[in-house]
């Protein structure tokens, strides 16, 4: 008998099919933790790249205002000098309105010719005049009557240069605020104004090498900024000195500095007159190219007595005036 061939049962559901479909499902669950653990690295740089990004710009941001508010500054300084020369245009419109209106009421040309005449032979006396007065100050230097703690105040430009030591600004602050407000008063107006410290460091590191103008701003400026300037010192004025000659001294300038300080704590005196003396030559008719004065504060003399260092610093400072056509001028007070 033959046996009948019996037909294989087909499982849909079998184990080869259950593998597949478990590795499928792994699969993409294994994609979905890549890319969750994938998204949070890539946020994280670029939060950090934002974050330098906007420090670069917050820093931009302080250098533009840093630099905002020293050119408000310099507009200050330049509108108080519009203004200035703003008033003397108006004055010389006031004079030439004057003039036109003497030659409108000259009834002939005569009588224009004799006004014309008039104000010419005026005028060239007043010219002999002046022209007397320079010859004579060509010759010989004109007399000081205007002086600040015995210092002659004959200059177009004046630098400070102000021991800046421990001594100084503790001791003596005051008094040297005062003395610089004093000697900024009796000069009416000058052409230009330095500070410096007794090591060769500007006040205002803005106007370094150049001269600060002469303005109402401009002093104010420089007492406000003096009471609290404590730059480092060596108490000793020679960096100073051949800093301010080095570079501000012009054959066209008449230049005065003025040292203030209260000893002299290291270093030779000859060598320091020496090398002053190289520096400040005289030309040919003996004229210095600055004139040196100083003013010596009394600290440590009234803390301690005749201190070495405080003898050192009176006879250096009055041998530096004295061969560079200055003044010295020891204060008997620490008191303004």
């Amino acid at each position: 008998m033959s046996r009948k061939k019996g037909r294989r049962e087909v499982e849909i559901f079998n184990l080869s099919f259950l593998d597949v479909v478990s590795c499928g499902f792994g699969a993409i669950i294994l994609l979905l933790i890549i890319v969750q653990f994938g998204e949070p690295v890539v946020i994280d740089k670029l939060s950090v790249d934002l974050s330098g990004k906007v420090l670069k710009l917050e820093q931009e941001l302080f250098d533009i205002r840093g630099d905002t508010l020293v050119l408000n500054r310099d507009l200050d300084a330049r509108q108080e000098q519009l203004s200035i020369h703003r008033e003397k245009l108006a004055r010389l419109r006031g004079s030439l309105s004057t003039i036109k209106g003497e030659f409108a009421n000259a009834s002939s040309e005569a009588e224009t010719q004799a006004i014309i005449a008039g104000q010419l032979q005026s005028a060239q006396q007043s010219l002999s005049a002046e022209m007397r007065r320079l010859q004579q100050g060509a010759l010989r230097r004109p007399e000081v009557n205007n002086r600040i703690g015995g210092l002659p105040v004959d200059s177009e430009y004046i630098i400070f240069i102000i021991d800046t030591s421990g001594s100084m600004t503790s001791y003596a602050w005051p008094h040297v605020l005062k003395k610089v407000s004093e000697v900024l008063s009796v000069y009416p107006k000058v052409r230009g104004i330095q500070v410096m410290n007794d090591m060769g460091q500007y006040m205002f590191p803005t106007y370094k090498g150049r001269w600060i103008p002469d303005t109402t701003g401009r002093r104010k400026a420089i007492n406000q900024r003096l009471r609290g300037w404590q730059p480092f010192s060596n108490s000793s004025p020679v960096e100073g000195i051949e800093a301010a000659i080095k570079r501000f001294y012009a054959k066209d300038k008449s230049i005065s500095l003025y040292i203030f300080g209260d000893d002299f704590s290291s270093g030779s005196i000859e060598q320091v007159l020496n090398t002053v003396a190289k520096l400040n030559r005289a030309d040919s008719s003996g004229k210095r190219r600055v004139r040196i004065h100083a003013m010596g504060f009394p600290v440590l003399f009234q803390m301690g007595g005749m201190n070495s260092n405080v003898v050192r610093f009176a006879a250096l400072m009055r041998k530096l005036a004295e061969n560079n056509d200055g003044t010295f001028v020891g204060l008997n007070s620490n008191k303004p």
